[in-house]
């Protein structure tokens, strides 16, 4: 696997991580490529660094040990002290990343990186054995790598042609056109519904869910093969009726690969912080999914219509 990928160099993406050895994120043993850019705004985002396209600065002022480094280095005056705090004037910031260069304690990380295909493609080649022995491969996640719809279909082209087993993490809510171009070189969409009731689907994500639910019905008669993930938000998207309302979406889609039911955790409010993002209201209060409560999910899906349910 030492030759080099041909695809076009020109072709670049906007890349916040690559994260090896995953196995969450389809079969076997994976790297997942995490592109920026989402048209979705959930509530309870794990990633909220994917949302925007461009590049931002994260910030950990707790691990500032004031050496005063990005106060010299950066261009606009974005760093200062104030009454002995590491303060970051985020108006003036335009996260060139000058001030990360030399941020020895890792408070400051530019968060988004240009990268061409085959850098990306270089890099996910490196773990070629254990796809091999797992039967793994490489995801594409994000954000929503349908953002990003020429990089992204241009990786699953280099990637297939390396014979990497392909999948992309979506959301489901972007052109129909753009997934059925993707249709031959996925070998499994990851399709995300967060809430069956369009009304919360908007006060939720932002968005509504029509052309999700249209574009996986679509996806599915069109041949894809589909792994549904279910997000689990303790009171959020925690009802009776949007769980019946996902089993019968199981129940009439008979060629779904799999049902997985996805429970919060609280890792993207510490990244919003860190990004200057304002928490969404009431998220902190929000707890993790106790087991009962995961439990019950289950119990509700397999009566409701989807019997293969299982916890991811």
């Amino acid at each position: 696997m030492d030759n080099p990928v041909a695809v076009p160099p020109a072709i670049t993406g906007q890349v916040f991580n690559i994260q090896r050895f995953s196995i969450h994120d389809g079969p076997g043993i994976r790297t997942t490529v995490f592109l920026k850019g989402c048209p979705l705004h959930c509530l309870w985002c794990h990633n909220p660094e994917s949302q925007q396209r461009k590049p931002e600065l994260s910030f950990l002022d707790q691990r500032c040990i004031g050496c005063g480094y990005c106060f010299k280095a950066c261009p606009r005056g974005a760093h200062r002290m104030a009454d002995g705090r590491h303060i970051l004037d985020r108006e003036l910031c335009e996260a060139c990343g000058i001030c990360t260069s030399e941020c020895y304690a890792g408070g400051l990380e530019l968060v988004g990186k240009t990268m061409t295909v085959s850098e990306v493609i270089t890099e996910v080649l490196k773990d070629w054995d254990f796809y091999q022995t797992s039967q793994g491969g490489m995801t594409l996640s994000g954000g929503e790598p349908l953002s990003q719809f020429e990089f992204t279909r241009s990786l699953l082209v280099a990637a297939r042609e390396k014979g990497l087993h392909c999948g992309v993490d979506t959301s489901g809510y972007t052109a129909y056109e753009k997934l059925a171009a993707l249709l031959p070189l996925t070998d499994l969409f990851l399709y995300d519904i967060k809430e069956m009731s369009d009304q919360r689907h908007r006060k939720l994500t932002g968005v509504s869910n029509r052309k999700i639910l249209a574009n996986l019905r679509r996806l599915h008669d069109d041949g894809a093969r589909i792994q549904l993930r279910l997000p689990l938000i303790p009171e959020l998207n925690d009802n009776l009726e949007h769980l019946q309302a996902c089993g019968q979406l199981v129940h009439s889609l008979p060629h779904l690969d799999g049902v997985e039911v996805m429970p919060y955790h609280r890792l993207g409010l510490s990244k919003s912080g860190r990004l200057g993002y304002p928490l969404p209201s009431d998220m902190e209060k929000i707890p993790t999914p106790t087991p009962e409560i995961i439990e019950r999910w289950l119990t509700e899906l397999h009566r409701s219509g989807a019997p293969q349910a299982r916890q991811g």
